[in-house]
């Protein structure tokens, strides 16, 4: 078996800390106070995954590279695998009504469902749900 890792830490560049850290709130994501402060905050995702939340003069920083406006193209779609279909829509709703833009409509496979959303810095988040039972 190839590298295992303990978590993950996305680093996303923003342009506006506190708008950000406010629209992750409103979808119910919390913030690891111990790494959060004017340029950077830590939104826990789970236990074992979190996105630090750059804001762009922090995020060069740690780069050589431009940074892309994900506004404009993308890099990544993180993909956050969640508890039920209910679940999805709800979280892509509080999203939509918070501030950020549809990305594609939802797609329902059955055994899987997911629907996807840009947040107000333009990356690309998809939710689904997989009845893992189904493919069996």
């Amino acid at each position: 078996m190839g590298v295992q890792a303990d978590k993950i830490f996305v680093n996303l560049a923003v342009k506006d800390l506190n708008n950000t850290k406010a629209f992750f709130s409103k979808l119910g994501f919390e913030f690891n106070d111990q790494f959060t402060n004017e340029f950077a905050a830590s939104m826990i995702i789970n236990d074992n995954i979190f996105a630090m939340l750059l804001v762009e003069e922090h995020f060069k920083t740690f780069t050589k590279k431009e940074i892309t406006d994900s506004t404009k193209s993308n890099e990544a779609i993180l993909a956050l695998s969640v508890e039920s279909k209910e679940k999805v829509i709800d979280i892509v709703n509080k999203a939509l009504d918070a501030g950020g833009k549809p990305s594609k409509e939802p797609q329902d496979h059955g055994f899987m469902y997911g629907w996807s959303f840009e947040d107000i810095d333009g990356h690309l988040w998809e939710l689904f749900y997989m009845d893992e039972s189904a493919i069996k």
